[in-house]
C-alpha cells in the first residue's frame, strides 16, 4: 500500500447496516471514533442523518466531539442525491458550525436504473439538483456512484464528467455487491483517473468495496495500486450481506511494510473488542488477525506453550 493513500472508516455507517448486529450506543460510537484517530485513520463516516432522528442526533453529537477533542479525522456522512436527504446535513452543519462533507450516492447500473425507472437524463438531473443544493448551502459534496462496477462505461463517463464540470472534487467508485475482481477494480480506477486527467482538474478518487466474492481486500489493494486516493473499509469487515473490506486487514498490509513504525497494535485490539462487544459481531477463529501484541490465544503462542501443548488430545 502507498503511504499517501488515505483510509476511510465506514463502520458507523455501512457497517451498521448489517441486519445481524446490535446498534451501538453513542458512547460506544465515540469510543470507536477515538480509536480510529489513534490508529491513524484519515476519515470517518458518521452515519446517514436523513434515515431517522436518532441518526441525526448521533451524527451531530459525534461531529461536535470530534471538533472539541481535536481528533485528526475528516468527518463525513452519507445521503442520497435528494434534497430531503441533504437538508438534514445542512441543518447539522449550521447547528455545529463545523464542515461536514456529504457523500451523496446515486445508483447508476442498468439493474438499478431499471428498478427505479431512471434514464441517463434522470441520473444527470439528480446529480445537478444535489450539487446545486449543496453549493447554495456551502456544503462540500462527494459524488458516489452506487454499483459503479456494474455500470456502463459510457454512462460513467457522462456522469463523472458532468460532476467535475459542476465543481465536484471527490468521486467515489463502489463495488456495491462485491461483483468485480482485482483486475476489474484496477481497470475502473484507471478508467476514471483518465477521465479526470482529461478534465485537467484536481479530483480525488475513493474506492468502496464489498466482500460478496471474498475479494474485497484484494480489490482494495488493486484499486490503490491503480491510483485511488482513499480506500474504504469497516472493522472486521462488518456490513450488509458478506460485509465490506475489513479495514483491520488493510491496516495489516500497511503495517507489514514497516512494523516498527506502527505501534498502534493495542489500539487495533481494543477496536476489535469494542466492535465485538457493542455490536455483537463475531468472526471465525480462523479470521486473519495480526500476531503482534494480540490478546487472542489463537493468534499468539504464550511463552510457556509449545505447539504440542496446543494440539487436541490424541492428535
Amino acid at each position: 500500500m502507498r503511504e499517501r493513500v488515505e483510509l476511510n472508516d465506514e463502520t458507523l455507517r455501512d457497517g451498521l447496516q448489517s441486519p445481524s448486529i446490535h446498534q451501538p450506543s453513542l458512547q460506544d460510537k465515540m469510543a470507536a471514533v477515538r480509536l480510529m484517530a489513534e490508529l491513524g485513520l484519515n476519515a470517518v463516516s458518521l452515519g446517514l442523518p436523513a434515515s431517522n432522528d436518532a441518526q441525526a442526533r448521533d451524527v451531530t453529537e459525534l461531529l461536535e466531539r470530534i471538533a472539541t477533542e481535536r481528533l485528526p479525522l475528516q468527518p463525513h456522512c452519507a445521503a442520497r442525491t435528494k434534497v430531503e436527504d441533504l437538508r438534514p446535513v445542512v441543518e447539522i452543519v449550521q447547528k455545529v458550525g463545523i464542515e461536514l462533507e456529504v457523500y451523496a450516492f446515486l445508483g447508476t447500473s442498468p439493474i438499478r436504473c431499471f428498478t427505479e425507472g431512471w434514464s441517463l437524463d434522470d441520473l444527470l438531473r439528480h446529480l445537478e439538483c444535489a450539487v446545486a443544493f449543496a453549493h447554495r448551502h456551502q456544503l462540500r459534496l462527494a459524488f458516489v456512484t452506487e454499483d459503479t462496477t456494474r455500470s456502463r462505461p459510457e454512462d460513467l463517463a457522462r456522469l463523472f464528467g458532468h460532476a467535475i464540470d459542476l465543481g465536484v472534487r471527490r468521486l467515489v467508485l463502489c463495488d456495491t455487491v462485491g461483483y468485480t475482481t482485482p483486475v476489474g477494480a484496477a481497470n475502473i480506477v484507471r478508467f476514471v483517473r483518465n477521465l479526470v486527467t482529461q478534465k485537467g482538474e484536481s479530483v480525488a478518487l475513493d474506492w468502496h468495496g464489498h466482500n460478496d466474492r471474498g475479494l474485497a481486500v484484494a480489490c482494495s489493494l488493486a484499486a490503490e495500486a491503480a491510483g485511488a486516493d482513499r480506500i474504504h473499509g469497516t472493522m472486521l469487515g462488518m456490513g450488509e450481506r458478506c460485509g465490506n473490506a475489513p479495514i483491520d486487514q488493510l491496516l495489516q498490509h500497511r503495517w507489514a511494510k514497516a512494523p516498527a513504525r506502527h505501534p498502534q497494535h493495542a489500539a487495533l485490539n481494543a477496536y476489535r473488542e469494542l466492535v465485538e462487544e457493542a455490536c455483537g459481531w463475531r468472526v471465525s477463529s480462523a479470521y486473519p488477525w495480526p500476531m503482534f501484541n494480540s490478546t487472542d490465544r489463537c493468534c499468539r503462542l504464550q511463552s510457556e506453550e509449545t505447539m504440542a501443548d496446543l494440539m487436541p488430545t490424541g492428535f
